[in-house]
């Protein structure tokens, strides 16, 4: 793997005539090898002169002997005076391990099981404070509680959803039993979805219908350029129903201007979407299994609706 890593970083440098690139490959192995040979001689060698520490502790030598006696043996490779005097210290002590012991980081002050509790505590208080102010209220630094929130309580913090509206319980539960009665159709007819047409109102606007090409100008060399946007909102905003079912849309149409949706114009708009289903969808409607499904909104809900439903021949 080594020799592959190198062979991509030779490839960097300007091509060598008098030098092949596997013949620097292979000098870059040996100088790396030399390299962790060179570490472990100082690694072993360290450990020699622990030996030797040792061996001068049990024969009774002061530390100023031992000193004298490793700086006479290893020379300038000698161990500093400060380390022979410890490992001397250590050796007296009743050690008798040669190898360096484990470096053990600072313990936290600040990521116990006092601060985590206070943190989960506020949070669970004020799910919208800050990192900033749960620093300052429990006394650690912004980066020690942004840990404890993301790694000790597994929290992430997140933006609402906005939505229409907030349901009650007992919306929530209708909505529930409702959504259950349709899986029940869904599962006793496979075919049951196919009968339902679903429809909306929503407001949209006319949008200016003017290509590249037509909205194109002359202009002087000294001149800016014109610019348009993609889609321009026009004063125009209609208010389109829809209504549409698996096989596409079954009726739409416009309302005219100031028109609102009232349960006298809802139900003119029922009757074309009657007259839409036996004209488009003819299998549809001769089998009259076909099922409206809308919205709660008071004017599809009106005793008006109701009536029309029962008065006409919609199953």
């Amino acid at each position: 793997m080594l020799r592959g890593h190198l062979c991509a970083c030779v490839n960097f440098f300007p091509p060598i005539e008098s030098v092949s690139s596997w013949q620097l490959v292979d000098y870059c192995v040996s100088v790396v090898n030399a390299r962790r040979i060179v570490s472990y001689c100082k690694m072993t060698e360290q450990l020699e002169q622990r030996y030797c520490i040792k061996f001068c502790q049990k024969l009774g030598d002061t530390q100023v002997e031992t000193i004298r006696k490793i700086q006479q043996t290893f020379g300038n490779n000698a161990t500093s005076i400060t380390r022979i005097k410890e490992w001397c210290n250590r050796f007296k002590d009743g050690s008798t391990s040669v190898d360096s012991e484990p470096c053990h980081s600072r313990p936290s002050t600040s990521q116990n099981d006092n601060v985590i509790n206070q943190v989960r505590t506020l949070v669970m208080q004020d799910r919208c404070i800050t990192v900033r102010e749960l620093a300052d209220k429990v006394g650690v630094s912004i980066g020690s509680v942004h840990t404890i929130l993301t790694a000790d309580l597994g929290l992430r913090r997140v933006a609402v959803k906005f939505v229409p509206k907030l349901q009650t319980m007992e919306q929530k539960q209708l909505r529930l039993e409702i959504t259950q009665d349709m899986l029940d159709c869904v599962e006793s007819d496979s075919n049951f979805l196919n009968t339902v047409i679903t429809g909306d109102e929503s407001w949209v606007y006319g949008y200016d219908p003017e290509t590249k090409a037509q909205s194109s100008q002359w202009k002087h060399s000294s001149s800016l350029r014109p610019k348009k946007a993609w889609q321009v909102h026009s004063n125009v905003k209609v208010l389109l129903t829809v209504f549409l079912n698996s096989r596409g849309v079954v009726h739409h149409e416009y309302a005219p201007q100031g028109q609102t949706i009232i349960k006298e114009y809802y139900e003119g708009v029922l009757c074309r979407l009657c007259n839409a289903v036996r004209r488009k969808q003819p299998d549809l409607w001769a089998t009259k299994t076909w099922q409206l499904h809308h919205d709660n909104a008071p004017a599809h809900s009106s005793h008006l609706i109701q009536g029309f439903w029962l008065n006409t021949t919609f199953p």
